[in-house]
């Protein structure tokens, strides 16, 4: 694949299947590649297994497929990649860009949050360690993130949130880590994902300086909340897409994004929509405010 093509991705973790706020970003994820002639991976980020079910993988694919949003080339699997992410780490251990740390969250969250630095020099340890990057104080740690939904945004890492994880305590590697390695593994050019993720972004932008990766443009959407202005998600116990109600749902998922589909596509075929859809997509027109849907809501409403 030539880098100079637009690659995107959907990386969903198998912790259940897929709901409204899920399907929204994985829609606009693929119609901004295919708006763009490019490609759309799905990558599963399976990490942690202790919140996941096996099961859920062959779900979610389900319900891509029967939403219309098919992936291009194979899956990819973070749990098969274990291997790697450690050489990144020794890599940068290497390099003096990363140390073991045994600091609990406790003691984290006691100081405000952000890590002070505590066990940058200590070599010997009495319990499980963690592995955090090493933020210096400097300008390469002021990060501006030039989002195509919210604009520039500028971040301080070291005063915002000093050196942050990369291995966690019970041997899992952080988000952080694996999505910046495959990103730049599967070549990825564009992210398009929800907003909740915008806050990490200029950590994943400063990771990338220090393993000399390219840097990715990006793009953060509204999540979908419920009445209480909670994100859906499956640990709130979201309701799962039905794929019997595939073409309203994407009707609506383009409505709740902004992109004005027609009424009289409502209840069309899937393909008709899509490709209304795709010819028509609009990046400059995704709100940037969170969008409210009450739990339940019969699509037959949405009209």
């Amino acid at each position: 694949m030539s880098l100079l093509k637009y690659i995107g991705r959907f990386a969903p973790s198998p912790s259940g299947p897929l709901h409204l706020g899920s399907l929204v970003c994985a829609l606009a994820s693929y119609l901004d590649a295919k708006k763009s002639n490019g490609v759309w991976l799905l990558r599963i980020e399976d990490l942690d297994p202790p919140r996941e079910d096996a099961r859920y993988i062959s779900t979610i694919q389900r319900q891509l497929d029967m939403h219309g949003l098919h992936w291009d080339g194979e899956i990819f699997h973070q749990s098969n990649r274990l291997a790697h992410y450690q050489d990144i780490l020794e890599e940068l251990k290497q390099k003096n860009l990363a140390y073991d740390c045994e600091c609990h969250r406790k003691r984290i969250k006691e100081i405000g949050g952000i890590y002070d630095g505590r066990c940058r020099r200590k070599t010997k340890f009495q319990g499980d360690i963690s592995t955090r990057l090493l933020i210096a104080k400097n300008d390469e740690t002021k990060i501006l993130v030039t989002d195509r939904v919210f604009g520039d945004i500028h971040q301080d890492i070291y005063e915002c949130v000093g050196d942050f994880i990369l291995k966690r305590r019970d041997g899992f590697f952080s988000y952080q880590l694996a999505s910046v390695v495959d990103d730049e593994q599967q070549q990825i050019t564009h992210v398009v994902r929800g907003n909740d993720l915008l806050p990490v972004t200029p950590r994943q932008k400063y990771l990338q300086k220090c393993l000399n990766y390219r840097s990715l443009k990006y793009a953060h959407i509204p999540l979908i909340v419920n009445q209480n202005n909670q994100k859906l998600s499956k640990q709130r116990q979201a309701p799962a897409v039905r794929n019997e109600d595939a073409n309203k749902t994407i009707w609506y998922a383009l409505k709740i994004l902004n992109q004005k589909p027609p009424s009289y596509l409502f209840g069309a075929s899937l393909n008709q929509i899509l490709s209304w859809a795709v010819s028509n997509w609009d990046m400059s027109s995704v709100p940037r405010q969170n969008q409210s849907v009450l739990n339940g809501q019969s699509l037959k409403n949405f009209h």
